[in-house]
């Protein structure tokens, strides 16, 4: 029996592709490079010697009477009249960028990841193969495993810094979430239809039996106990690495609600954006979504508008398409802190004193060199919550609505494998790994069934998202009040 086909010669295909194609052609690259976003360049020495109307020295004795030394950097007022220049990102203004190959690196496996997912989906659409391990499941997996080491990363550079407000925010929330976990985690299902419970009770019991035939010893109470505690604790990681992103979308919402203020539609777009995650959360809040929606009152009778399948696929539709919607807007938002420079020159010249020159160039490059690290802040929970989401539907045995949704899900049997005469020993042992690997399968199945796997992916996507609710909207009131004042 194969155990991945046809997919697996797929998958390695695709990976020969991306790295093959990465030099040539990048999504990611593309995002960047593709002439609709202008960055700011700084100002040279010249520029700004001529504007604060200073002549460069000559000779020693011109720079003793301007009092310009090599050891002293040269200072203009503030209040110079500057205006700086706009230029498309070029593919070689981008390979200075911080984080770029990481930026570069998850972007493009996310995109293959989709569509070998696509194959994958389709593969198992036409084809009767229950009994093949599903290897886009895999690439998902591998993308969240990504997205978050990325985040992480990000979240580690503010630990490092120098100042340590960052490292305080990155605590304080880290400890905010670990708190908010614990309360939804007790939370009832009537309330809040992860199915957790109905989804570890399942696990449990079937790993009880699992150890038991092994001649284990089994403690059901303590290994919930730990299983929930390490679920809060991952909770706290993941919210932690998103407080920063949270905070940047406020900003960068802010300033792309400003720079679009004669486009009321793509405003429109951008508050839509903005609030995909509160729909997100709303959709597993059972009483607001699936109870009004499963049973609506009609005057005085209650009418069902869909049904509970339906209403499953509907909800995995509804945050692809918001996923999508956010990613549509990511123009807007990357371009609104590329602006951050124009605004912090503008902001300069209504002080009083005066500035280094070098001074000037370092912050306006600044805003430019970490533009791969805003766009991993805006892109990453995207991605992080889209993958996810499609997590959710295969491994929970959902359906998009193209057919109907599987009932349940019965595990594998173990079967031995049937007698056959090998020409060499290198055919036994191919058979020998074959089965070994698909009793290794056939276990985890038996074991994690699609109830589990529902409860945890969920959590995980509705977690995501209220992670994003939260650090977003401490962003906005941080950077329209606190900054501000």
């Amino acid at each position: 029996m194969a155990v991945m086909g046809i997919q697996l010669v797929v998958s390695l295909l695709t990976a020969s592709i991306m790295q093959r194609m990465a030099p040539h052609c990048s999504f990611a690259r593309w995002l960047l490079c593709n002439g609709s976003l202008f960055r700011f360049r700084h100002p040279s020495e010249e520029e700004v010697r001529a504007l604060a109307g200073k002549e460069k020295p000559k000779s020693k004795k011109d720079r003793r009477q301007n009092d310009v030394s090599e050891s002293k950097p040269l200072s203009v007022p503030k209040d110079i009249d500057l205006h700086l220049e706009t230029r498309p990102i070029s593919v070689v203004d981008s390979l200075v960028l911080h984080y770029f190959m990481e930026y570069q690196w998850l972007i493009d496996f996310a995109v293959y990841a989709t569509g070998v997912y696509l194959f994958t989906e389709g593969y198992y659409c036409l084809m009767d193969v229950q009994k093949e391990v599903n290897i886009g499941v895999l690439w998902c997996l591998l993308t969240v495993a990504f997205s978050i080491k990325v985040l992480f990363g990000m979240m580690t550079h503010y630990f490092r810094s120098e100042e340590g407000g960052e490292r305080s925010v990155c605590l304080v929330f880290g400890f905010l979430f670990l708190l908010i976990a614990m309360l939804v985690l007790v939370v009832r299902e009537d309330y809040l239809e992860f199915g957790l419970e109905s989804g570890f009770s399942a696990a449990f019991d079937n790993m009880e039996m699992f150890v038991r035939q092994q001649g284990w010893e089994w403690s059901v109470p303590v290994t919930k106990l730990t299983v929930k505690l390490g679920l809060v604790g991952i909770c706290s990681f993941v919210g932690a690495c998103l407080t920063f992103p949270g905070f940047r979308l406020a900003q960068t919402h802010l300033d792309a609600l400003k720079m679009t203020a004669d486009k009321p539609m793509i405003q429109i777009l951008l508050h839509a954006s903005f609030l995909a995650p509160v729909v997100i959360v709303l959709m597993w809040v059972k009483p607001v979504t699936r109870d009004f929606l499963l049973s609506a009152p009609v005057g005085k009778e209650n009418v069902q508008l869909m049904s509970s399948s339906t209403y499953n696929s509907v909800r995995l539709w509804t945050v692809v398409a918001l996923c999508v919607l956010r990613l549509a807007v990511t123009r807007y938002h990357l371009q609104a802190y590329l602006n951050l420079a124009d605004k912090w020159v503008d902001q300069m010249k209504k002080e009083a004193g005066r500035i280094t020159v070098i001074e000037i160039q370092r912050k306006v490059s600044r805003v430019f060199f970490y533009l791969t690290v805003v766009t991993l802040q805006y892109l990453g929970p995207i991605i992080l919550t889209f993958h996810l989401t499609l997590l959710l539907k295969t491994l929970g045995d959902y359906s998009w609505g193209f057919y109907p949704e599987s009932p349940g899900f019965s595990p594998a049997t173990d079967t031995a494998p049937s007698s056959s005469t090998a020409s060499s020993d290198d055919e036994e042992d191919i058979q020998v790994t074959i089965t070994k690997i698909t009793a290794v399968l056939n276990a985890i199945r038996n074991v994690f069934t699609p109830l589990f796997y529902r409860g945890l992916f969920a959590f995980l996507t509705w977690w995501v998202a209220a992670c994003q609710i939260v650090t977003s909207l401490c962003g906005l009131y941080f950077h329209q009040y606190l900054v501000s004042s």
